[in-house]
Order: C-alpha cells, then structure tokens, then sequence
C-alpha cells in the first residue's frame, strides 16, 4: 500500500486543520498511515516531512514495516522526541487526535512544548480512512470471502444439543480454516429467545427443535474486518419469526435501495426504518441501521438518525436491520456494500433469505 500518498493527502489538509504539524497517537491511524502493526507508535507529519515514533522493542520490526519514514527511537517516552521535531520544524501549531489523547496526557505534552499551541483535531484521519482504495478492497473482499465460506460450513455443525458457546468457537476455527488471518470479533451466536438480544454473548444454552438462530461475525485479513449476520431456523421457524425474518429482509433492502453517493446516513436508516415501524414493530428495532467497516469493526460513516453527512463513493457501510422480541426471540440480517454513484453493491455472496436447516 502507498501509505506516502495517504501520509501526503493528511499533510495537504493541514493548513485548513489549523496546524504546521500533526501528532497522530491512535494506533489504528498510525497503521493507515505508516503499515505499522505495532502495539506501540507514533507519528508526526508536516506538509513536507514526517517521523515515526517508537520504543526499542519494536526497532527491527519497523526497520521493515516503515522503511520509508525517519524512525526515531524513544525509551520512556515520545514526549522527548516530539519536542525535538517541533523545534528542528519550526512548529507553532501542534495538531492532535482529540478523541485519543486523553486530559492527563495532553498536560503533560503541553508541559514538554513550552511555546507551542495545541490544536484539538477531529477525525481527520477517520474521515480520510473511509474511501477505501483497491488494495484494501481486495482485503475486504478476501476477509468475506473467507466469512461466506464459514458460513456455510457451520451450518452443517449445528444439531440437537449444541451449545452457543461450542458453535462461537467452531466459527473462529473456521474462518481461519477459510483463509482469515483471525475472526474480526467475538461471534455472536444466539439460540432460541437469546436471539431478543441483539448483542448476546454465546453461553451454555443447547440449540433445540424449532430455534431460530442469529450469526453475527466475520474474519479478518491484514488487519480489515468483515462483518456479517445471518438468522436462520433449525427447523420449522415460529409462524412470527418467519414473519418477522420476512419484513427484516424487506427493511434491509429498502435501506440497500437508498444507498448512493451523496446520501445521509440519516436517510438510508430512516427509509429502512420505516418498514418496521409501518409494520408495529418500530419499537423493537433498537440500533442504527449501520456502521463503516475496515481496519476498524465499527468506524466512520454510520448510518443511523443524526448522521446528516454524505456518503462517498467507495465507501463500505453494514445494511443490518434487526427486530427483537422478548421471550420469543429476534432476527437480524446484515450486509456489508459499497457506495457507488448511483446504488450499493453488496460483498457476501451468502442468501440472505431464511435457511430452514
């Protein structure tokens, strides 16, 4: 991956943040930027110039990882080296991620740049991690594909007497049988009335005759997540619940047929909203619709009520409608898809129409 153009475009957005230089301490940030996969580094940017910052225990590592950044080496702490590159540059302005740095730490780096100003930036980078370029498509696409085929492989493993817990962990065992690096969460396996919980985790509960079943889960390869779920029956479904799965399934694709390029992510929720809330059901859809996904499970753009911004094109966004019941059980069905000009196109290849196992 070109992380210079990415490190490049940041730099060309400086002057318009109100900063010469930027800091940039969130780690998944720093890895869009820089390809490090470290659990320790920084970085700091210019228009024209940068540095990666690190402690010694990553030395080799970012030798190969970063070779294209002046690496500086820190045993206690970055505070030192951050100095030392505002005063070679000159900085006046110092940018930093305002939703990372916490209060103590902005003090202290405060401390250590006698004479600078500090200046709170949000999301600059979240924003520019939202258009995916087709290397990581090809990563989204290979974290799917690796999801797809776990799916089908599980369904073949659930039978009387399983529990949520033994199907979760078969599903990580799968997806990296199918190639994924690591599961891109901790699936949610939920039986029977455990479905009412949209974010359940799998416990002893034994699947029975007549359950539905909600998956939710997905791999991840180099870093980018797929996420993906999908409510099936094991056996004849519950007259409502096929009913329910039924209208979900409309939700969903109401939402699919809003996405294009320019649309709020208000107005892709709302028209998928309004299925089930027309249905009586409004009440037990409890989440917003969607969320970005890639090196984060859950980033920028969300699609929900409030989320006024416009999507751009080459973006992914979930379609996961979801209705609960209690005591009953619940369905959701999610999709990650593309923003287009004019439409979404969907990544898995799995049905989204009831499986009755």
């Amino acid at each position: 991956m070109d992380h210079q153009v990415r490190r490049r475009a940041l730099g060309a957005r400086l002057d318009e943040l109100g900063a010469d230089a930027m800091l940039i301490t969130r780690l998944v940030d720093v890895r869009y930027l820089s390809g490090s996969t470290g659990t320790n580094g920084q970085l700091l940017l210019t228009p024209d110039a940068g540095a990666f910052l690190t402690d010694g225990r990553y030395d080799e590592r970012v030798r190969h990882e970063v070779p294209d950044m002046d690496r500086r080496i820190y045993q206690r702490h970055y505070r030192g080296e951050v100095a030392a590159f505002v005063a070679d540059h000159g900085i006046e302005r110092l940018g930093f991620e305002a939703n990372d740095l916490t209060v103590a730490a902005h003090l202290r780096l405060q401390a250590a740049l006698e004479g600078v100003e500090l200046v709170a930036v949000h999301d600059a980078v979240e924003q520019q991690r939202c258009v995916k370029d087709e290397e990581e498509w090809e990563l989204l696409r290979s974290a799917q594909r690796a999801t797809d085929a776990a799916f089908e492989a599980v369904l073949d493993l659930c039978s009387v007497g399983v529990s949520e817990q033994h199907l979760a962990l078969e599903l990580e065992r799968l997806l990296r049988s199918e190639g994924a690096d690591a599961s891109a969460f901790e699936p949610i396996v939920a039986f029977g009335e455990n479905a009412a919980e949209p974010h359940h985790d799998p416990g002893h509960r034994l699947l029975e005759e007549g359950d539905v079943i909600t998956l939710d889960f997905g791999g991840r390869v180099e870093g980018y997540h797929a996420d993906m779920t999908r409510t099936v029956s094991f056996g004849a479904a519950p007259t409502e619940l096929r009913k329910i799965h039924d209208l979900v399934r409309q939700a969903q694709q109401a939402g699919m047929d809003a996405i294009h390029a320019g649309v709020s992510g208000a107005a892709v929720d709302a028209a998928s909203r309004s299925v089930i809330e027309d249905a009586g059901y409004g009440d037990r859809f409890v989440h917003g619709l969607g969320h970005g996904v890639g090196l984060e499970i859950h980033e920028e753009p969300w699609l929900g009520a409030g989320h006024e911004g416009e999507l751009p094109a080459g973006t992914i966004v979930t379609v996961e409608p979801g209705i609960y019941v209690p005591g009953l059980g619940g369905v959701r069905v999610e999709d990650t898809v593309e923003v287009t000009l004019d439409g979404c196109r969907p990544l898995p290849t799995s049905t989204r129409e009831l499986i009755e196992l």
